[in-house]
């Protein structure tokens, strides 16, 4: 027996599937394909061990997919445009182009000894102008289908980045990736209409059996249908341009406890106001800076503008409410206007307590006492005191209904369904993204470009030593014809949001050498997504935007009709974590150090003892990171594939620890030492129905975890079988089978040691492309049951007797078992509770 050495047995093995073109993906429709994806990764230039789990769970998927018949397309791609490669161009003096590219490069090279089966002649960038051309190409069919437009509106500006942000880029009222304070501006943006989706996004969710709960309730909220009433409030004075203020509710129930309205600081009476009133106009310039997430408006200070305006309530003209200015109210949502409830609202209530405000209640529970509001869910039951919902008790829907019916009854207003739903501003003012495909001309306005002028490229020749796009300073690039008449014409210098990129790679991939988006025939067979796997941080904006664009694809003729929802199934996985070494520096602030610095619970090079936080996400800064690369070279590949799945379920995050992967290590030089002893065996041997019966029953075992993503329950049940074979007393030609079994069920696991194994013991071609060993239903059925013999009530030996023996049978070799004759000690048991197949009690 030789030592099995990884890296020269892993290397060996890739170079063989490479040279059969084993994951070669070809369209054949005499096989049912499957289509198993990773969410792809930016080229940051280092993989992680995050990086390691994720692509190791869909590569089980597609070795075993393949290994039942099914014909498997497993891509690989570069979410590639976007702010690090500018910050990185601006840091070094290069080209954003030149980072990507050769980060590109390094993190191919450090995915490549994992041995995934993927397609790599599919692999592409997005920022490749053959990838980015067939983009614009579906932006302008997207325009002449009315899915594009084109409007002033009021957008989250980053000032360190200079560009926009999508609300969902917005942190705790930072950039995303800058962590600057983010600031309301009113720019010209380009928006696609996914509100107009609204409806058909969220309604299709309850379609989506096979995704997880958590991401399905996650997108039902960001879409946010709600019912409610919408009406108008008649301004006292109408000196200001506006005679009314249109508000939207969905609690038209606590109408009779309004106490003020309030408007968004962007509403145009708000705008028209703050014209000649300075005050008020840097009031609302300080709004623009706050957070816009409901969580920001909810811990923000409540404040106010009183804008000395009075509204009157649409039930009682004298009933004159106070008209504000409010940092908490968006124009985003609704109408821009609220009706301050304070009794039954906390926002409301705060701003309300801030400027003396009334606050009256609605609901009896109150019972006088305005000190916290009382805010009832609607399906909790309430009794009226003010309004026209009823005083009887009922359900705040109940009452909510009620109320519409009454005010429509009343010509108050009109029930309206309303969505959260903002269309996505895809307008970023940056150089390293998708051109957007028009032109602007002075007599023609603005024009989509040619399709056979695409792709429009990037120039090369920018410089990123001033702020802001260089897009808009390059002296010739912006410079061009006009599609239309041909005059002189200025090209837009917004590039796309890099969501876009992301939101259409999946149907690219199955045809990504086309000179069209897509290939009929191709998208029709390779679509559906049969098994998409990513993290949970892409719950809303990746996959809400993606289904967005599914759906418009289907509009322009790119994608088939069983394409509108792309991905049947969806997978998030856990994390990889690590526990976290610090000790303290002069100042107290914590030091932190990488694992490699660390044994023993002391800092090597110094001696230091350290403290141990408890595990962690994995994380650049507390360097509590592992590095991959140095892994595959100390242990092997498969060492990694096979803990970063053994030790908890996928959805669960795993703890990375140098002493499991070293067990994982040795597990598996035990089973290449057992392979070898297999090898070496004399043809002789006992016991071979028992090993080709656990044979059988392990296929089962492991292949159900296997198809339910239970790839831990798959390992536990691969450790039991492999100690089976160890502890069986089989002749070889049994040891062989199992062994060669073990191998095949092991390979989407393990597949460089299932390799060597496999050839080792005279398997025909690859193992990654031998069919999964099917169970023997009669192997699975057994002719006898071992059953306990208890005394007493404790059990002291056991039978294996065959199933259909008679009791009285079993009642004697009971009685002639060596325990039971020792306990008796020449004496008759008092009692005998013989139950083929239960219970063997003897009681003396």
């Amino acid at each position: 027996m030789t030592a099995y050495l990884a890296a020269n047995i892993e290397t060996k093995w890739q170079k063989a599937w490479d040279e059969a073109q084993v994951f070669l993906a070809r369209r054949d429709e005499s096989k049912p394909k499957y289509y198993v994806l990773e969410m792809f990764p930016y080229p940051s230039g280092r993989i992680h061990m995050g990086h390691v789990r994720n692509y190791t769970m869909g590569d089980v998927v597609a070795r075993h997919k393949a290994a039942t018949g099914f014909n498997v397309l497993h891509p690989m791609g570069w979410d590639a445009f976007g702010m690090p490669a500018e910050n990185a161009a601006m840091a070094s003096g290069g080209h954003p182009g030149e980072w990507t590219y050769a980060n590109i490069a390094t993190m191919r090279d450090q995915m490549k000894p994992l041995g995934l089966s993927i397609d790599w002649t599919r692999e592409f960038a997005t920022c490749d102008p053959e990838y980015y051309g067939q983009q614009q190409a579906m932006f302008i069919d997207m325009l002449s289908k009315g899915l594009v437009y084109r409007k002033n509106a009021t957008v989250n500006w980053d000032p360190i980045d200079m560009t926009v942000l999508a609300n969902e880029q917005v942190i705790d009222g930072c950039g995303w990736r800058s962590g600057a304070p983010v600031e309301r501006r009113e720019l010209t943006q380009w928006f696609f209409k996914i509100s107009d989706y609204s409806d058909e996004l969220l309604s299709a969710l309850d379609s989506l059996d096979n995704w997880p709960d958590k991401v399905k309730t996650m997108q039902k909220n960001w879409i946010g249908k709600s019912h409610g009433l919408q009406f108008s409030f008649s301004l006292t004075d109408t000196n200001h341009g506006a005679d009314r203020i249109e508000v939207y509710t969905t609690r038209p129930d606590t109408l009779m406890g309004a106490s003020f309205v309030g408007i968004s600081y962007d509403h145009p009476l708000a705008k028209k106001l703050a014209e000649d009133n300075a005050d008020l106009a840097a009031f609302c310039e300080e709004c623009r800076k706050g957070g816009t997430t409901e969580e920001e408006l909810e811990k923000a200070d409540k404040r106010g503008f009183d804008t000395g305006l009075t509204a009157r309530h649409p039930f009682d003209t004298a009933w004159e409410l106070p008209v504000y200015i409010a940092n908490f109210i968006l124009m985003d949502y609704g109408t821009g206007a609220v009706f301050g409830c304070p009794a039954h609202d906390a926002r409301d209530h705060e701003f309300a307590s801030k400027y003396d405000l009334a606050i009256t209640p609605v609901f009896e529970a109150m019972a006088g006492d305005t000190t916290l509001p009382f805010t009832p869910l609607k399906s909790e039951t309430v009794r009226y005191t003010r309004g026209f919902a009823g005083e009887d008790a009922q359900t705040g829907e109940q009452g909510v209904e009620r109320a519409i019916d009454f005010c429509e009854a009343n010509g108050v207003g009109q029930r309206v369904t309303k969505f959260r739903l903002r269309d996505w501003g895809l307008s970023r003012q940056r150089y390293w993204g998708c051109p957007i495909p028009v032109v602007h001309c002075q007599a023609c306005g603005v024009v989509p470009e040619k399709k056979e002028n695409l792709p429009v490229e990037l120039p090369k020749d920018v410089s990123f030593d001033l702020p802001g796009n260089p897009l808009d300073r390059h002296p010739t690039w912006r410079n061009c014809a006009c599609p239309a008449c041909g005059a002189d014409a200025l090209r837009e210098t917004d590039t796309m949001d890099t969501f876009v990129d992301s939101s259409w790679y999946y149907a690219r991939f199955t045809s990504p050498r086309a000179d069209t988006p897509t290939v009929a025939q191709d998208a029709d067979y390779w679509m559906n997504v049969d098994q998409y796997i990513g993290g949970i941080e892409h719950a809303i904006l990746h996959l809400l935007y993606s289904r967005f664009f599914a759906r418009a694809m289907n509009m322009t003729g790119h994608l088939p009709d069983k394409a509108r929802e792309p991905f049947n199934a969806l997978f998030t996985q856990g994390m990889v974590t690590h526990e976290i070494y610090q000790t303290r520096g002069d100042n107290g602030r914590p030091v932190y150090h990488l694992p490699e610095e660390v044994a023993q619970g002391k800092v090597i090079a110094t001696g230091e003892a350290v403290e141990i936080i408890p595990s962690a996400k994995m994380s650049k800064s507390k360097k509590n990171v592992v590095d991959p690369v140095s892994i595959i070279s100390a242990f092997g590949a498969d060492t990694a594939r096979w803990f970063v799945l053994s030790d908890s379920p996928p959805e669960r995050d795993v703890e990375w620890t140098a002493a499991g992967a070293e067990a994982t290590s040795k597990h598996l030089a035990r089973v290449w030492r057992l392979a070898s002893d297999v090898a070496d065996l004399p043809a002789s041997g006992t016991g071979d129905e028992d090993l080709i019966r656990a044979t059988h029953k392990a296929i089962v075992e492991v292949s159900q975890g296997f198809e339910s993503f239970g790839f831990n329950a798959s390992i536990a049940k691969l450790y039991g079988f492999t100690a089976v074979i160890s502890k069986s007393k089989a002749g070889k030609e049994a040891k062989s089978f199992a062994v060669k079994t073990l191998a095949q069920l092991m390979s989407p696991l393990t597949p460089h040691l299932s390799e060597e194994i496999w050839a080792l013991l005279g398997g025909t071609g690859l193992v990654t492309q031998a069919p999964w060993p099917v169970a023997d239903p009669a192997m699975l059925v057994s002719d006898t049951v071992t059953m306990p013999i208890q005394i007493n009530g404790k059990r002291r030996d056991e039978l294996t007797i065959p199933k259909d023996m008679p009791k009285e049978a079993l009642e004697k070799l009971v009685l002639a078992n060596d325990a039971v004759i020792k306990a008796l000690d020449g004496g008759q048991p008092k009692k005998l509770i013989v139950v083929p197949g239960r219970i063997i009690n003897v009681v003396i």
